[in-house]
């Protein structure tokens, strides 16, 4: 049982670690996946940086901080957020973790595929979150978009509801674990009238299906959010100001929750929500 679980080690979620624990919280980091915070080559706008400082530099730097100060911090792929009374359990690829709060620091790595339909189709057929609307395809065949483990975990979210799951891969190869079978197939479009009622292939071939779930790569802020009924304007994490959602005990902060995408926003609100969240768990 920790006091605090961040998910994300970029500068929100590192940020929000330190403060936590310096207000003398037990505080566990997770985080996967390479951070957009990495992929800048040079960033000239972060104060103290005269020269200016590459995002590998500085993100590898926030973890090593982090770690001298005694934070634990690992490498898994979070699948899942659950809450029970005043528990928050994590389901990772590995593990299982409690805790007494939440913060989501994950940014949005929401992504949509680029397959004709999709934007059309969405809310009409397309999800995004199985837990979320898994219940009205109840008793009908249903596909899900993606090659992870996120996909995978998706799959078997709906496997007790529905009548049937199909994976596609969109011709990637995916280990599969489950009972799910897989078309390994490129997605030419998905098709419907007034909602989805067929995924088409490049080859000329198609099957019949009543939804489609998208999960791509990792699940992002906005996944775990809709898992846990937290509310989003439109894919941004709403947060009160002291980064707290409508669920008590579970806290946002950086890009998760939009507005300026920058590291010095994602740094002040990480430190908010570090702050607000240790408070948090020493009242409960």
């Amino acid at each position: 049982m920790f006091d605090i679980i961040i998910i994300g080690a970029g500068p929100a979620g590192i940020s929000a670690g330190l403060y936590a624990k310096r207000a003398g919280a037990n505080v566990l980091i997770l985080y996967y996946g390479q951070s957009n915070l990495q992929r800048a080559s040079k960033i000239d706008n972060y104060y103290g940086f005269e020269n200016g400082i590459d995002g590998e530099t500085l993100y590898k730097s926030g973890i090593n901080q982090a770690e001298n100060l005694g934070i634990e911090i690992y490498e898994e792929e979070v699948l899942n957020i659950t809450k029970k009374d005043t528990e928050f359990a994590i389901e990772t690829t590995e593990n299982r973790y409690t805790s007494k709060a939440v913060i989501i620091a994950t940014g949005n790595k929401k992504s949509r595929p680029n397959i004709d339909g999709v934007l059309e189709f969405e809310g009409k057929g397309i999800s995004y979150c199985a837990i979320c609307d898994g219940f009205f395809y109840r008793n009908k065949n249903v596909v899900v978009i993606g090659n992870g483990k996120f996909a995978l975990s998706e799959a078997n979210n709906l496997k007790n509801i529905v009548n049937k799951v199909t994976i596609l891969t969109n011709g990637d190869h995916i280990e599969n674990n489950f009972d799910f079978d897989v078309i390994d197939k490129k997605i030419k479009a998905i098709c419907g009238e007034q909602k989805v009622n067929s995924i088409e292939f490049a080859d000329g071939t198609s099957i019949d299906t009543s939804g489609v779930f998208i999960a791509l790569g990792e699940a992002g802020g906005s996944d775990f959010a809709k898992k846990i009924g937290v509310l989003l304007n439109g894919d941004n994490i709403v947060v009160d100001d002291n980064m707290k959602t409508n669920i008590d005990g579970l806290y946002a902060c950086g890009n998760s929750t939009g507005g300026l995408l920058q590291v010095c926003k994602a740094v002040y609100e990480g430190a908010k929500a570090g702050l607000a969240c240790a408070s948090y768990t020493k009242n409960i």
